[in-house]
């Protein structure tokens, strides 16, 4: 019995020693993980930063620091020697070298980061400006989307490249999408971001997560320019206030913001609040006006350390008089800075053409840690408001336009009984001397019909869409291994449109306007006819949009060592339906009431690969397919007078716009250069255009002349090019930057061409528009710049820049290349057309290239805990004048009519243009506490 217990005994003891040796192997195992570890402060106020962004240089291995400012890697590491790279917007870009030994915990304490004065003035000088979106132009900037890149190609096109409208890719803005929050903002109108919507909250703006091109998002799937997320988070902004006073002679004169974050405070409360101003009674051009007020808050209350809810409220309304594009023999008349808009009225200068924006937005976030390695981001937010634009109607008067062809020195030139020189020079010297808007002549004339008892003749109207948008979604981002990321999200917006025309000032008629169509007596709405209106009243249109989109994407990312790849696919169902509140005359049987309901379905898949050669060569390339439906701006056909949609006078169905895109990157990255060298490919197939303008010329009409409704369908594009961007740190202080970009973005085929108007319902069908290999218009094709910048130690800093553009072109008329071209009002060709004169005629305009020099410079100061920053920019210092865009008018649609136009001493009805702003300045005075 001993024995036997005595073996019992034995075997229980190896059993435990052996069960203490598995326990202190795994201790060990586990005391040897290879942890790097850190906290990073404000170098000012030694607070910890949240959302700092810790980078393993020559790697994907990332992270950001929390609440605490904190940091960890503790998988995956590299050994030996390496270099850690901290960043954040608003902030420079540190770099810190360290020793990674296995098995050994390094904590890197008081890691400093300094605030970047230039950084934080160009991001302001970036979103303050009006050029982001103005509609009148069509030159849809998209520097907003890029100003928080780190990258330096894509920093020179926002802020470098901005100012002549160029477009990274030859892409607009509705390419790339705006998230705040994880909230898309771009409109489903037109698909592009209105910037208008947060502007001059610049200080609360500055937390950017963007992805560039085709690379994935933890946030949507995102368009060919990537996506920009906004982080409003009250507790993600550092703790303290900034107050900003700026001045300039752009577009605004004077700015006055104030900021104040909390930072997370005692009972997981924070907040941040932005109020400011901009104003300017007139900017670089003429009358151009601006009136604008900012709210912003955000509040944010930590649960516990899983659930967090966050509210976010933004109000921008803003006023700003807009800017003509010109023929060129107005500026020769009247220089780059005329604006034919605007007039004086009782002493003042007033505008005709003012652009009105009030739409707040509040949002509701829930976010939710489900675990280490778990997040769900969910949202609510309701936008609504109004948008207005404003203009002359002339029902019972002459054309208001200073400008007008009939009041030129050219129309007298073009006389068919030979120039009349006379009339030219009075023309020229009334011109001169005025060219603007007669604001008495026009009371006058209103006057003088209240005592005869007759309707206005003027009044002052606003276009005005007035939305409602309700947009829910939720985002899941799980890391499944230590390899592996997935990313998901579901997406649903309800959009109510109403729109509708409403008279804002009579103009001192006190006998009403008939909302009748003064050129044709055409009832505006039969259920109301010969309506007189009045001040506040809705007429000439009044309809509804109703738009649901249902989205959803799925993501997964693969990181290793040595390979990184995603894959990345979406799905989205798009509905649109018009509801007609007018019954129109011209469309009695289909304006009134709702439309036929219309569905889109899009499709995407894209794909991503990068091979890492060492920590300096990177190898990458993208690729994507996707299909997305077209926005309702080139849906309908004529959305204010009824239900038509692209496609009905055609024969050909609409459908979605097909895209299919590749980039390869080979970056560089050493102690001292960076560089990216980029080749992209994009093509575009069956997307569609309709434009609204005056044509004259039009074979088969009576007299050849109509306002016309062209709807350009089937339109394939493809652009080609390639990108270089390089940044050598030669000096501790001095550092050179060059920037280059090479593109070719044309047309693809032969569109179909269809108009329509209220003076032939059937619409015209002209077939073929001949375009294919036409350049599209839209800023410079190619562009490169050069700079330098130096950085002295006591906090004081310049820079300057030359930037080289060329290839720009005029907008083409599609019409003009047309069968209607060769074709006289009778429908047979013209009997002296001349195929050679005619291909010069349609030769597209090149506009010259040119160069322009800005500067850049500033200061800082800290006194005592405060820091005070002076900051200048001064761009096209030596007054390079050059044509940023423009577009060849319909007045000329035929053969004959435009060989003769070409052949008179000044062209009537030549291409107006737009032109760059000359010497401009921006002044940027801040303090910190």
């Amino acid at each position: 019995m001993y024995i036997y217990f005595n073996k019992i005994n034995r075997n229980m003891k190896k059993q435990f020693f052996s069960f203490l040796f598995v326990c202190f192997n795994l201790y060990f195992v586990f005391a040897q993980q290879t942890v790097v570890k850190g906290i990073v402060k404000d170098m000012l106020t030694d607070q910890p930063i949240i959302g700092v962004l810790v980078n393993f240089e020559g790697t994907q291995l990332t992270t950001y620091t929390n609440e605490l400012g904190v940091f960890e890697f503790s998988s995956g590491l590299p050994l030996g020697e390496q270099i850690l790279t901290l960043s954040k917007v608003g902030y420079l870009k540190a770099r810190y070298p360290i020793i990674v030994s296995e098995g050994q915990t390094l904590s890197i304490q008081d890691m400093m980061l300094s605030l970047d004065n230039s950084d934080d003035d160009l991001f302001t000088i970036t979103l303050s400006d009006d050029e982001l979106n103005d509609d009148t132009s069509g030159a849809d900037n998209i520097s907003g989307l890029l100003s928080a890149s780190q990258d330096i190609f894509q920093r020179a096109a926002a802020f470098e490249f901005s100012s002549s409208f160029f477009r990274v890719r030859g892409l607009n803005s509705e390419n790339g999408n705006v998230l705040m929050n994880g909230i898309e903002m771009n409109k489903m109108f037109d698909g592009r971001p209105q910037w208008s919507n947060w502007g001059g909250l610049n200080d609360v703006l500055r937390g950017q997560e963007l992805s560039m091109g085709l690379a994935p998002s933890s946030y949507n799937f995102g368009g060919l320019l990537g996506s920009t997320n906004i982080n409003l988070r009250a507790s993600s902004y550092r703790a303290g206030g900034r107050i900003t006073y700026s001045s300039s002679n752009r577009s605004y004169t004077n700015r006055l913001m104030a900021t104040y974050a909390s930072g997370m405070v005692d009972g997981g409360w924070a907040y941040a609040f932005s109020i400011g101003r901009r104003w300017g009674n007139e900017g670089f051009q003429d009358g151009t006006f601006y009136d604008a007020n900012s709210f912003f808050a955000s509040i944010e209350k930590k649960i516990n350390d899983k659930h967090s809810l966050n509210f976010v409220g933004i109000y921008t309304p803003n006023r700003r008089g807009k800017s003509s594009p010109n023929t060129q023999e107005v500026f020769d008349l009247k220089g780059i800075t005329y604006n034919e808009y605007w007039g004086w009225h009782d002493g003042e200068k007033r505008n005709s053409r003012v652009r009105r924006i009030a739409e707040p937005v509040l949002m509701l976030n829930h976010y939710w840690d489900m675990s280490e390695k778990t997040s769900l981001n969910t949202n609510v937010a309701y936008q609504f408001g109004e948008l207005g634009n404003s203009r002359l109607d002339y029902a019972g008067g002459a054309n208001p336009s200073p400008a007008y062809y009939q009041g030129l020195p050219s129309y007298f030139l073009a006389d068919t009984d030979g120039p009349d020189y006379a009339g030219a020079y009075l023309a020229d010297q009334s011109f001169r001397n005025g060219g603007q808007v007669n604001w008495n002549r026009i009371y006058d004339a209103n006057l003088t019909n209240n005592i005869n008892g007759d309707y206005a003749a003027y009044v002052l109207y606003e276009d005005r869409s007035d939305d409602e948008q309700l947009t829910v979604n939720t985002i899941l981002e799980s890391q499944l291994s230590e390899h592996t990321t997935l990313n998901a999200a579901i997406n649903y917006k309800r959009l109510k449109s109403h729109n509708f025309a409403e008279i804002v000032d009579m103009l001192g008629s006190n006998t009403g306007y008939l909302n009748v169509d003064s050129f044709d007596q055409v009832q505006f709405d039969l259920q109301n006819p010969n309506q007189v209106v009045g001040e506040g009243d809705t007429f000439r249109y009044n309809y509804n949009i109703d738009a649901n989109v249902l989205s959803s994407f799925l993501q997964a990312q693969f990181k290793y060592n040595k390979v990184d790849f995603f894959v990345s696919g979406s799905y989205t169902a798009t509905e649109y339906q018009r509801e007609g509140l007018y019954q129109t005359e011209t469309y009695a049987d289909y304006s009134l009431g709702k439309g036929r309901k219309l569905s889109f379905t899009g499709l995407g898949a894209k794909g991503g690969f990068t091979y890492k050669f060492s920590g300096k060569h990177i190898f990458n390339v993208n690729a994507g397919y996707l299909s997305k439906a077209p926005t309702i701006r080139n849906t309908f056909t004529n959305s204010r007078e009824n239900h038509a949609i692209v496609g009905d006078k055609s024969g050909i169905n609409i459908t979605e716009e097909k895209i299919t895109s590749f980039d390869a990157n080979y970056i560089f990255r050493s102690s001292t250069v960076k560089a990216r060298l980029t080749g992209y490919y994009t093509q575009m197939q069956d997307a569609n255009e309709v434009s609204f303008y005056f044509a004259d010329g039009i074979s088969g009409v009576d007299q050849g002349t109509a306002f016309v409704q062209e709807i350009l369908q089937g339109i394939d594009k493809s652009h080609l090019g390639m990108e270089f961007g390089i940044e050598a740190q030669v000096t501790p202080s001095i550092k050179l930057t060059g920037v280059a970009s090479v593109g070719q973005f044309t047309y693809d085929n032969n569109p179909n061409l269809v108009l329509t108007s209220s003076d032939f319902v059937e619409g015209l069908n002209f077939g073929e528009a001949q375009l294919e290999n036409y350049k599209i218009a839209g800023g410079p094709q190619q562009a490169a710049s050069i700079g330098f910048e130096y950085r002295d130690p006591n906090y004081w800093w310049f820079g300057a820049t030359t930037n080289f553009f060329a290839n720009t072109y005029v907008d083409v008329s599609p019409l003009t290349r047309t069968e209607n071209f060769y074709l006289d009002t009778d429908g047979l060709p013209f009997s002296d057309y001349d195929p050679n004169l005619a291909r010069e005629l349609l030769r597209q305009e090149r506009f010259e290239d040119y160069m322009v020099v800005n500067a850049v410079g500033g200061k800082s100061w800290k006194i005592g805990d405060y820091y005070v920053s002076l900051f200048v920019s001064l761009n096209n210092i030596f007054n390079q004048k050059y044509k940023s865009g423009g577009f060849e008018q319909g007045r000329s649609a035929n053969y004959q009519s435009l060989k003769e136009d070409a052949a008179n001493p000044k062209r009537v009805f030549g291409p107006k243009y737009w032109y760059g702003r000359g010497p401009t300045y921006f002044l940027n005075l801040n303090f910190r506490f």
